[in-house]
């Protein structure tokens, strides 16, 4: 079983739920703004800690209430994609790239400059890199944190349409070549249904307790 989530967590007014039981190589959790999609993600991350349920990726549990487990983030191994991509405006690429390697990945440096056509980068800042760029410059170093599964949280939101035509089918190939089971968030359904073997709607699904 790639995910089995089941979990619930109220934020202020707002409960979130969720149950998705698959071994779909990506699921999208898709939904307007404001119904806990990037509250799943975290949940599953580990930033944020459920009320309730359990989180288990790849037949390993990361949380359970029932039984106490509750795994602090760099033991889950999650290579987190987050919406505002968190470069470090100081650092060249190179340097952000490697910012987090663990040991024990699959995939050296070079194996992820060539995969994500990123070479050239390596000496630029990020203040001076396309919006694509940047994209695959944040994708590659969730490659290289050795991460057992990805969270993509809106990955081409703020792109125009020429970037998003770049970024897709490197979304693609890590779906079908990496082997990684992805957890992605978008609000727009065309995007989903390119991308994911499963959609849920947040909006709509409601988890099985």
């Amino acid at each position: 079983m790639a995910f089995d989530i089941a979990v619930r967590h109220r934020l202020g007014e707002r409960e979130i739920a969720l149950t998705c039981r698959s071994d779909a190589r990506l699921i999208a959790l898709i939904g307007p703004s404001g119904v806990g999609k990037t509250s799943i993600l975290n949940m599953v991350a580990g930033l944020l800690t459920p009320d309730e349920g359990h989180i288990a990726v790849e037949g390993e549990t990361l949380f359970d209430r029932a039984s106490g487990v509750n795994l602090p983030p760099a033991q889950r191994h999650a290579g987190y994609l987050f919406q505002d991509l968190r470069l470090f405006p100081h650092m060249r690429v190179q340097a952000n790239l490697l910012y987090g390697r663990r040991p024990g990945g699959a995939l050296a440096l070079a194996d992820v400059l060539s995969f994500l056509g990123i070479g050239h980068l390596l000496h630029r800042l990020p203040a001076t890199l396309s919006g694509g760029e940047a994209q695959r410059v944040a994708i590659g170093r969730a490659l290289l944190s050795a991460p057992r599964f990805l969270l993509m949280d809106e990955p081409l939101s703020g792109l125009d349409r020429a970037r998003r035509d770049e970024i897709l089918p490197v979304i693609e190939r890590l779906r079908d070549e990496m082997a990684l089971p992805i957890l992605y968030v978008t609000h727009d359904i065309r995007e989903a249904e390119r991308l994911a073997d499963r959609i849920i709607d947040m909006s709509v699904d409601q988890a099985e307790w």
